[in-house]
């Protein structure tokens, strides 16, 4: 006759087969606001630039081994892009993001590369028929930063740095190429199904 085992056995077996952690395992999401600094330039100018301020919303989930999605809403701000002309943006984009947290969990670096949309209004944009005062175009912003742990759930962004791209109507090549700078903190939660 064949030996038998008792069902706890059984299921023991089950849980070290599936490895560990198996049943408590589940995604990480984190919420960041952040300060934001954009330096732009006016396309006409040799340099030309400016800066953007504001702050941005940050939400993202993290699945298995580090990849997970993120999506930002951002706000800026410049009163001096030029002789009495200002410029305000909102810009909304989502993508993939990588996340690599060392196992001490301090500090957690990730990388991105997320695609939308922005609006540009409270400002001066040429068009066919003269100029507008708001305009939408395709956006996307690749870049990463640096979070680290300061208690369970709480995290400071000490650093995230993006290249933003946008095509807004700028009476040259209609093109924007930005560098994104942000801060803040972020609320992490682990284990989350």
């Amino acid at each position: 006759s064949f030996p038998t085992r008792r069902s706890s056995d059984l299921t023991g077996l089950l849980a070290r087969a599936q490895g560990p952690n198996a049943t408590t395992q589940g995604a990480n999401v984190d919420i960041a606001i952040t300060y934001v600094a954009e330096r732009a330039k006016i396309a006409s100018i040799d340099c030309g630039c400016f800066w953007l301020q504001g702050g941005s919303g940050d939400f993202a989930v993290t699945f298995s081994r580090g990849i997970g999605v993120a999506a930002n809403l951002t706000g800026v701000h410049s009163a001096n892009v030029g002789t009495g002309v200002e410029l305000d943006k909102v810009m909304f984009a989502m993508g993939p993001r990588y996340t690599f947290i060392p196992k001490h969990r301090w500090p957690a670096v990730f990388g991105e590369a997320l695609f939308g949309g922005v609006h540009g209004f409270n400002t001066i944009f040429p068009s066919s028929t003269g100029s507008v005062g708001a305009a939408s175009s395709f956006a996307m912003m690749f870049g990463g930063g640096v979070d680290l742990q300061v208690a369970k759930h709480l995290r400071v962004r000490a650093v995230e740095a993006d290249y933003v791209r946008s095509t807004l109507p700028n009476n040259a090549d209609n093109a924007q190429n930005d560098l994104r700078l942000a801060a803040g903190i972020s609320f992490h939660f682990s284990g989350v199904r």
